[in-house]
Order: C-alpha cells, then sequence, then structure tokens
C-alpha cells in the first residue's frame, strides 16, 4: 500500500520516518498531477506547497489548531492529509470543491477564497481563542507572497502586532507569483530575499555537508536549523521588514525542505507570540511542464495530458470572451491615447496582456489591491486620462465603497470590465460573478451594459469609453462566445429587438448572453399560440425608455438575467414601469440570493430553473391563468416531489 492511502487524518502522519515523508512528498505529487489533469484545478500552486502542508499538519494539531489558507487555491494537499483523497468529482457536482469547504471537513475553516483575508481571519481566531481561555490552540495561516499585495493583510498585520501575548503563526508562502510574477515594491523585497546569494549558497552548502556526513550529522543538522534560521535573517537582514511590526521573523526557509520547515514551524509554536515563518517555494514543482509555463506555471488547467500537460480538448475555434475584450481594448487605444487599463494581479486572466504588450507604459498592475485599483483610476481620470480597470466580476466586491465614493460621487469617466460574470461553475460560490448587476446598478449615474455576443461586446466597450462624466460598466461570463444574435431592428435609443410578433402578449427583456435562452423561450411560446417579443437593451441600467414603451404595448413582461433576481436588473424594470404608470405585470427571473455550490454553468441554470423549457412552462401557465408552479430553491432536488403548492423559493413572481 502506497503511504498516501495508509493517510486517513494529519495524525498519521506522526508515525513516519524523515525517509517516509519524502516518499509521501513524492506520491502527493505524483497523485496531483494525474487526478488534477483528468479533471481540471489548480494545479501549479498544490505542487509548490507539498511539503509545507506536510510540515504544517506534522507540528501543528488540525482542527484542535486552526489552519488558514489566503484564497484556499493552494489547499489540495491539505485535503489529502486530512482524509478527502477521492479526487474524481474535483470542482464537479457531488465532488471536493476547490476551495477548503466547511461542509467537507471541520479541518477546513474559511472557504470564502478571496485573497488577502487569511490574516484578519487569523487574528479574529486567535484573539478568540486567547480570550476564551483556549491558551493551548493555535491559529496557522498560510498566505501566498501574492497576497502581500493587498493593503487588507497589512490592515490585519498592524493589529496583530499590538497584542503579542498570542498563538499565531503566519506562513509566506513566498513562490514569487499570484496567479503571475508578483509585483511591486514588496514583491522587488522579497525577490532580493529569494535570490540573494548568501542565502542560496550558505543553505545549499549546509545541506550538502550534512548529507556528506551522513545520518547523525543530520539529526545534529535538524538541531543547529533554529541558530541557522538566525543568522539567515541576519545575513539577508529580512527581519528588519517586520521589525517595527514588533512581529518575530523566521527565514528564509526553504519550503521544500521538510526538516528545516518543521524546525522553524516547531520554533514558532513555542514562541507564545504571533510568529512570520518565511518559506520560499517554487510553483509547479516536481513536474516540468509547470516548471515551463511562463504565463501562471499551470495556476490552473483544464484537462490535460499528465505526461506533457497539453490541453486534451481541442480548441472549439470560438473565440473567448476574454480574447475579444483583449483585441478590441487595443483597437480602441490605438484610437484614443488617453485610455489606460488596470488590473489587479490579473492581467493575462482578465486580457489586458495584449494591451501591455502593445502600450507598456498605460497598463498598470497593482497586485491584489481591488480598492487601491478603483481609487487610484478615480484619480487617473481626474488628470485626464480614462481607465479601464478590468476585474473579475466577483472581485468587484471588494472595491465597492470606492466605486460609488471616489468613481461614482466624483463623476469619473472610469469603465469597468468584469470577466466571470453571472455562473462560473467548479469554482463555486466565492467565484460566481452574480452579484455585480444587483450592487453596481445601485451607483448614481452608472451606466451598465451587457453583450450579448462578440459584436456587441466591441460596440459596447467603444461607447464606454466614451463616457466621461459616469462610471461605465461592461461585464460578460466565462468560456467562449456564442455566435452572432442579429437584431431585427434598433430602437432610437439603442435597444435591440431580436425578434417581434404582432401579437402582443410576452415581452422578454434578456440581459447579456441570456438572449440566447430568451429566444428559445419563445420559439416555445409561439408554438403554444403566444406572441413573443424579445429585445435586448445592450445597455440595462439606466432602463431604455423603448424598453418601457414595448412593456406598455404587451401583457406580460418576463427579465432574465444571470445576476441575483433580488434587487436585480428585472427589480430596475419593474420599479420603471410604475414610475411610468405602466401596470403590465412583470416576472423577474434570475439567480437565487443564495450561495450556489460548485457545479457546471448547465446544471446550475437547471437547479434555478433558467433553462428555455422551465421558464416556457412558467411563462405558459400565466399567460393562460393557470396555477404557477412552484420555482425551486437550488437546495432542493428538482426531481423530487414538491412537499406543497405555495408560491416560494428564489423565483416567487410578482404578479401585478
Amino acid at each position: 500500500m502506497s503511504l498516501l492511502k495508509r493517510i486517513g487524518g494529519p495524525r498519521d502522519l506522526d508515525a513516519l520516518s524523515p525517509e517516509e515523508l519524502e516518499v509521501l512528498a513524492a506520491e502527493i505529487r505524483a497523485f496531483l498531477v494525474a487526478e488534477v489533469s483528468k479533471t481540471g484545478g489548480h494545479l501549479g500552486p498544490n505542487l509548490g506547497v507539498v511539503e509545507t502542508t506536510i510540515a504544517i499538519h506534522r507540528v501543528f494539531d488540525s482542527p484542535r489548531d486552526a489552519i488558514v489558507f489566503d484564497t484556499g487555491h493552494q489547499s489540495y494537499v491539505h485535503k489529502l492529509l486530512t482524509g478527502r483523497q477521492d479526487f474524481s468529482l474535483l470542482r464537479q457536482a457531488g465532488g471536493l470543491a476547490g476551495y477548503p469547504q466547511r461542509s467537507e471537513s471541520p479541518h477546513d475553516v474559511v472557504e470564502s477564497s478571496h485573497a488577502s483575508s487569511s490574516l484578519s481571519w487569523a487574528d479574529g481566531i486567535s484573539r478568540a481563542f486567547e480570550m476564551t481561555g483556549q491558551t493551548d490552540r493555535h491559529v496557522v495561516a498560510v498566505v501566498g507572497d501574492g497576497a502581500l499585495t493587498g493593503g487588507m493583510t497589512w490592515e490585519a498585520l498592524n493589529n496583530i502586532s499590538d497584542d503579542n501575548s498570542r498563538n499565531l503563526v503566519i506562513v509566506v508562502n513566498d513562490n514569487g507569483r499570484s496567479y503571475a510574477p508578483t509585483i511591486g515594491g514588496m514583491a522587488r523585497y522579497l525577490n532580493g530575499v529569494r535570490t540573494k546569494k548568501g542565502y542560496h549558497d550558505l543553505h545549499q552548502s549546509s545541506r550538502k555537508l550534512f548529507d556528506r556526513l551522513g545520518a547523525p550529522a543530520r539529526a545534529l543538522y535538524r538541531g543547529a536549523r533554529g541558530g541557522l534560521h538566525g543568522f539567515l535573517s541576519r545575513v539577508t537582514n529580512n527581519s528588519a521588514l517586520y521589525a517595527n511590526l514588533d512581529i518575530k521573523y523566521l527565514g528564509p526557509v526553504d519550503g521544500h525542505d521538510l526538516v528545516a520547515m518543521q524546525e522553524a514551524l516547531r520554533q514558532a509554536k513555542e514562541y507564545a507570540a504571533p510568529v512570520i515563518v518565511h518559506a520560499i517555494t517554487e510553483k509547479g514543482r516536481g513536474y516540468q511542464p509547470a516548471l515551463t509555463d511562463v504565463a501562471d506555471q499551470f495556476h490552473a488547467v483544464g484537462q490535460i495530458d499528465p505526461e506533457t500537460g497539453e490541453p486534451l480538448s481541442a480548441p472549439s475555434g470560438a473565440p473567448s470572451w476574454t480574447s475579444v475584450f483583449a483585441d478590441e481594448i487595443v483597437v480602441q487605444a490605438e484610437n484614443d491615447h488617453t485610455i489606460v487599463g488596470i488590473t489587479a494581479a490579473m492581467l493575462r486572466p482578465t486580457g489586458l496582456h495584449k494591451f501591455a504588450e502593445r502600450f507598456p507604459q498605460r497598463v498598470f498592475d497593482v497586485g491584489i489591491a481591488e480598492q487601491h485599483a478603483v481609487t487610484s483610476a478615480a484619480g487617473l481620470a481626474f488628470g485626464g486620462l480614462h481607465p479601464v480597470v478590468a476585474l473579475y466580476a466577483t472581485f468587484v466586491n471588494r472595491a465597492f465603497d470606492q466605486v460609488l465614493m471616489d468613481v461614482g460621487l466624483h463623476q469619473a469617466g472610469v469603465t469597468f470590465v468584469l470577466d466571470r460574470a453571472g455562473i462560473t461553475g467548479p469554482d463555486g460560490p466565492s467565484h460566481h460573478g452574480m452579484w455585480d448587476l444587483a450592487l453596481l446598478q445601485i451607483v448614481p449615474r452608472i451606466r451598465l451594459a451587457a453583450p450579448r455576443d462578440a459584436e456587441r461586446l466591441r460596440e459596447e466597450l467603444a461607447e464606454a469609453v466614451r463616457v466621461t462624466d459616469a462610471p461605465t460598466v461592461i461585464r460578460f461570463p466565462k468560456g467562449t462566445v456564442g455566435p452572432e444574435l442579429p437584431a431585427v431592428r434598433r430602437t432610437g435609443d439603442g435597444v435591440d429587438v431580436l425578434r417581434e410578433d404582432e401579437r402582443g402578449d410576452v415581452l422578454i427583456v434578456a440581459v447579456g448572453t441570456m438572449a440566447g435562452i430568451a429566444l428559445e423561450v419563445a420559439d416555445l411560446l409561439s408554438a403554444e399560440g403566444i406572441g413573443t417579443t424579445v429585445v435586448d437593451p445592450r445597455w440595462v441600467v439606466p432602463v431604455p425608455f423603448s424598453v418601457i414603451e414595448l412593456a406598455d404595448a404587451h401583457r406580460l413582461v418576463i427579465t432574465i438575467e444571470d445576476g441575483v433576481r433580488v434587487a436585480g436588473i428585472g427589480t430596475r424594470v419593474r420599479q420603471d414601469l410604475r414610475d411610468a404608470g405602466v401596470d403590465t405585470a412583470v416576472t423577474e427571473l434570475g439567480l437565487p440570493d443564495e450561495f450556489i455550490d460548485h457545479a457546471s454553468r448547465d446544471e446550475i441554470l437547471r437547479k434555478v430553473g433558467l433553462t428555455p423549457a422551465q421558464i416556457a412552462e412558467d411563462v405558459i401557465a400565466q399567460v393562460r391563468g393557470d396555477k404557477i408552479p412552484i420555482a425551486r430553491p437550488i437546495s432542493e432536488d428538482p426531481d423530487a416531489p414538491k412537499a406543497s403548492d405555495a408560491d416560494t423559493g428564489p423565483f416567487q413572481r410578482v404578479m401585478r
């Protein structure tokens, strides 16, 4: 039996010899490559933390000692060591989540999966342990060096240093990268430590010397590591970074050296005060295809050939939404020298890399610092430029106050391009981009667009960057762009009518890519003799007046969006209709106000009732005056018998 299969929990590590631990590390890497290549997932980050995670679980007693992972995409090894070794459905419905998840294991503490929050969690947990007399419990926060570019990390460090009596260990997993190479002054500082010749030469020569002297000397080596750590800190002058914070610093330590990592963590555990352990690691460790991947060292992969690292599925031929934006922003920037780009540690994932290659002085990667990105953009706008801030939709949540008060209040001409909007699928609740429509539409004067196809993305981006007196937003989903959906006509205020019927039965207002579903619904309704008009407002906020006019000419309005239904675009349409004195009934369809678990996009849409067949069934019932079927919360099995006929759930109908 392999050593990995013998690990049912962290304490099974205690019986393993140093040599067996090395074998276990190799088995874990082989397992990760074999299993993640089948399902896709975060491969590179987990290959880089194998020994570090083993060392943490050897020294600390999870779950009594709380282990907090920053972002959590490097928690696969932690899952393996805590008894979760079935990766066959990783990031799929019914399988393991790609991030820590409390419902999976008591060993998982934080599952929010947004970077730079771990030290605040650790601060709160350790304070609670101290105040409730649980002084024998420790907290370990594993934070990547990329997360140190986030301001929240430094807010936490400032408060952690205010109370030095707690059992708190901060492991800085320093691999020089987050999604891509880490940027900024902190990154330059740590890179200097990582590459300093004194540290590298001393570490290598000491290991070789003790190895040549045999087993007794290796034991001496383990005992000497404490003094060596302190000496290395003085050699590199690294502790000066944290001196003013009054936090003990140990390192730098080779994060792939099990002996060194365990010794450093034991020292930190015994210190009885906050300690930083600086571990230098290599993202993609042990897997050559990852190491040679310049872009992101296999940060996240789809299904791949485990031998070569090449994708298994052939490209579909259809461009991704990100690639369409990447090309178009360059076109716009070539025509308008005031356009600049800003992103938060996601240059390539958000599509700004081509802009940066073409105009390197006009694109700014601020690190994992969305709040700074947005307020900095307001400043750039004040100075006469037009910033395009490219983020994942889930991450704009982190900077809402800045969007509202720094951009909105100051009527700054800033364009936000939100990738991965709506349901994203396998990354789970923290990464669905489902809150942006509800959050951002309450910003006064904001203009919000949702393109339905590639051509609309191009034209709406061109329109957005011409707005100089208000924030504009372009949001689009993850994945490839569908076929072009031409309009039969465009109204004077820019609304595209995609389908029009002389019978004024149902008006469907489709937000962005939900236009394809809306057209399928219209076909199903037409087959039942129900006349349907389908419109794409293009700019969904503010609601165009022609939508109100069309609503007044129909018996029923259906809005379909892939954001939360509560306070969504449908709510905005209904309110504007009432303000205009239009009493047409409105049904608002969208996502429930629940945290939606990981599954494929299609599976999630089916569970929440957003398939053409499910929508058409409900609309037919409304038009014909039949009893409206129950709308299902996503936690309910759609095939299970209905418990009652009450009109409840995330799609509770709004009928007037």
